[in-house]
């Protein structure tokens, strides 16, 4: 196994940063991204990011319901759309709700994914499945249906920030530059599930050899070599980045290595497919509970996915970052 160069040491305590909870990264140089797998992957290239804390886990419900508790946040999922920002909408359209997974009954192409997600009313944090489900019992699982302005909110509410792309993928590697996954090289380790994703035939057959349908605890499976739990699998995570349909290549030179990369740019991460509609996307990194060999084969660090900021589902979660004073300035937002 090849290793990362790792960076600096963490840095003494300082009163004014909380890390409870949050584990350090020793940043450093690394190979981001992959030459082998989805187009958006490529071209591996060289990157290097400075120090910081990370949530060891993500975001769970419990916390998020702390932040709700102090704050009276309510999350994009919780208010009806603008008309404005969705022209052609129709208004019986237009209510307060998020994306849920739903199982087919019976599968045409997978290429269209409205077969098996369904905006529902009522869907929300509190209501994961749809209005009659609740968190009673999910108080350790991840935090879902949380747009990026809500995740941004819970940051910094906890003196955090939402972590770049390259933040989030160096941590991810734990330590571990040419593995296909966070923990090596195999999938499943002498047999062993290391992350809550997809067993049998997506989106019909659901085998949960891993032990769960949806959602899992969030220190269900082990940490990686970093101690951080659930980088793959479980709830794709929000990053800071706007979207680019590719990296950018190595440098020319080796002495320009870039530093701390922060992605695309706003006005070129628009879905081209929906041109009437200027929802800008961020970079999402982890896969999920749904990501499975027949389709979306996204549970490693190098995969990248595009979400429209205003958008929450049953399956997108995200945690937090903390940087030392001496690092670089917050990530725009």
């Amino acid at each position: 196994m090849s290793r990362i160069t790792i960076g600096s040491p963490e840095p003494a305590a300082d009163d004014g940063i909380r890390t409870d909870d949050m584990v350090w990264i020793p940043g450093g140089t690394f190979r981001m991204g992959s030459d082998h797998h989805y187009p958006e992957e490529a071209p591996s290239h060289r990157a290097s990011v400075d120090g910081f804390w990370i949530d060891r886990t993500p975001v769970t419900n419990a916390r998020f319901r702390a932040f709700v508790r102090d704050t009276g946040h309510i999350t994009v999922a919780e208010q009806p759309p603008d008309p404005a920002q969705y022209p052609g909408a129709l208004p019986e359209m237009l209510f307060a709700g998020s994306l849920v997974f739903q199982p087919p009954r019976r599968l045409q192409t997978l290429r269209d994914w409205s077969q098996w997600w369904t905006f529902m009313r009522g869907a929300d944090w509190r209501h994961p499945y749809g209005p009659r489900s609740n968190i009673d019992k999910l108080g350790s699982h991840p935090v879902v249906h949380v747009a990026y302005a809500d995740a941004l909110a819970y940051a910094k509410w906890a003196g955090k920030d939402i972590p770049t792309e390259a933040e989030w993928e160096f941590a991810a590697r734990g330590g571990l530059e040419a593995e296909e996954y966070a923990w090596g090289g195999a999938f499943t380790p002498d047999g062993v599930h290391m992350a809550n994703t997809w067993q049998g035939d997506f989106p019909l057959q659901n085998l949960r050899e891993d032990g769960f349908e949806r959602t899992s605890p969030v220190t269900a499976f082990p940490p990686n070599g970093y101690g951080v739990h659930d980088m793959i699998g479980n709830v794709w995570e929000w990053t800071t980045d706007w979207w680019s349909a590719r990296h950018e290549a190595d440098a020319a030179k080796p002495c320009c290595i870039p530093q701390n990369p922060r992605g695309g740019r706003e006005d070129a991460s628009y879905d081209p497919a929906l041109p009437a509609i200027r929802i800008p996307r961020k970079v999402l990194k982890g896969g999920s509970h749904l990501c499975a060999p027949n389709y979306c084969r996204r549970y490693r660090p190098a995969a990248r996915h595009a979400e429209p900021i205003d958008t929450s589902t049953s399956h997108v979660g995200f945690r937090c970052v903390v940087r030392p004073p001496a690092a670089v300035s917050h990530p725009p937002k």
